[in-house]
């Protein structure tokens, strides 16, 4: 190995901005098992299989249906 290189005539990675990000999240810890069980099942690391279905997610343009109910005295 050389003492010094000479960096000057270097390019930027192109491929930098395509890298991951680290993130904290909360699961819930069913998700986090299933996630598991998949991967077990799979041989794929869980994260990359929920990065793999967030990904999905985001190419498809998939939207969460959410409907919020009022409680009801008799739900009480």
């Amino acid at each position: 190995m050389r003492k010094n290189y000479d960096f000057s005539g270097g390019k930027k990675n192109p491929y930098a901005n395509k890298l991951k990000k680290q993130v904290t999240i909360r699961l819930d810890q069913g998700t986090v098992e299933f996630f598991k069980d998949l991967a077990e099942e799979t041989g794929i690391p869980y994260q990359t299989l929920i990065n793999l279905y967030l990904r999905d997610c985001a190419m498809e343009n998939k939207r969460l249906s959410l409907e919020w109910r009022p409680s009801t005295d008799s739900e009480q």
